[in-house]
């Protein structure tokens, strides 16, 4: 035989090799238990969606909208009964109770990212993806509530330590990952966001009322994990964890996986993220304390600036200039915003 056909002979049977090594580890990679789950949460009713997820004018808007048209707002924007969830429950239960990720992914099947089953073991981690929650699906209408509705049934089955309570996301998952944290601080202890996020404020990321937010910013830890070859997204990591301190919130963490494109996180990189996680630390006091008097300030200013206009007859300017508080501020702004929104609704009859 040629000696250039034995070559190709060698390379073709190492690649075969590396193809039956690949296939075996993704046929070892143990299988979501798919669930069905009953229960429903009082933290998933639209109501409190949009008050959590809303800033105050778009919620103001909404409400409006409803009653002009002589509708209601379901409370139940998902029928559990038509929905499925994966599931996977670790090999050991720590003693103070599990821990918990909901995953909220790209695709639409629930599925386990590859590696994290020996992770997921390693910590006490109980992971929960809902099916049909991609990136095609509507996020207000199914990705939200659906995670919010995989933890509470996860946490009515299981004994759950509350302070370990974490949501994770890639790509764009990732991004409804980071509003859910920044939402339900009061569920959420932590967010792992793999390759996809935002900066705080604006209509992606509206903020929430000034007790949550408060919350969010004291008790919760975002940890940032992205490759070192996913130039895009992490640029806009720079730019969300810019946004993140500039809003008081300092407890975040940025890891950059070496060799990796835009890939889900890989064993070792959801490892590191679940220490980062662990390691969260509550703010320097003084600190959080002065850049919170900034912010408070900054809002007293624009919010007078409104005030100014509308005593001096520039009412088309005060509604401009209270939108532009309204997305950046968001419920911080409340109730002050709504109010001076009813004082530029035009006359009835108009």
């Amino acid at each position: 035989m040629r000696r250039s056909s034995i070559r190709t002979l060698t390379v073709l049977g190492a690649c075969l090799a590396a193809a039956f090594a690949v296939e075996q580890a993704a046929a070892a990679q143990p299988a979501l238990t798919d669930v069905v789950f009953t229960e429903y949460s009082p933290l998933s009713a639209n109501s409190e969606l949009v008050r959590r997820l809303f800033s105050p004018l778009a919620a103001a808007h909404l409400a409006k909208l409803l009653a002009d048209s002589g509708k209601v707002l379901s409370e139940r924007p998902i029928d559990l009964a038509a929905e499925h969830f994966g599931l996977y429950v670790p090999t050991r239960r720590p003693p103070n109770g599990y821990a918990v990720i909901a995953f909220v992914p790209p695709w639409n099947d629930a599925r386990l990212p590859p590696g994290w089953a020996a992770v997921l073991d390693q910590y006490g981690v109980i992971f929960v993806s809902a099916a049909r929650s991609g990136n095609d699906q509507s996020v207000l209408g199914r990705r939200v509530p659906l995670a919010l509705l995989a933890v509470w049934n996860v946490q009515q089955r299981f004994p759950v330590d509350p302070e370990r309570v974490y949501v994770a996301g890639f790509s764009g998952g990732s991004r409804v990952a980071q509003r859910l944290a920044l939402g339900y601080p009061d569920l959420f202890r932590g967010a792992i966001l793999n390759a996809g996020s935002n900066p705080l404020g604006g209509s992606e990321m509206p903020l929430p009322s000034k007790g949550l937010f408060s919350r969010f910013q004291s008790s919760t830890r975002i940890v940032y994990v992205t490759g070192e070859r996913d130039f895009p997204h992490l640029q806009e990591d720079t730019a969300s964890t810019t946004s993140m301190r500039r809003w008081c919130a300092f407890d975040v963490d940025g890891q950059v996986t070496a060799l990796t494109g835009h890939a889900a996180a890989d064993a070792g990189a959801l490892s590191r993220a679940l220490d980062a996680l662990l390691a969260s630390e509550q703010p320097d006091p003084g600190r959080l304390a002065a850049c919170r008097l900034a912010l408070e300030r900054e809002l007293a200013t624009k919010i007078h600036q409104v005030e100014s206009l509308v005593t001096n007859g520039r009412r088309d300017a005060a509604r401009t200039a209270l939108h532009d508080i309204d997305q950046r501020f968001g419920g911080l702004g409340a109730p002050r915003t709504l109010e001076l929104a009813h004082e530029l609704e035009p006359p009835s009859g108009r």
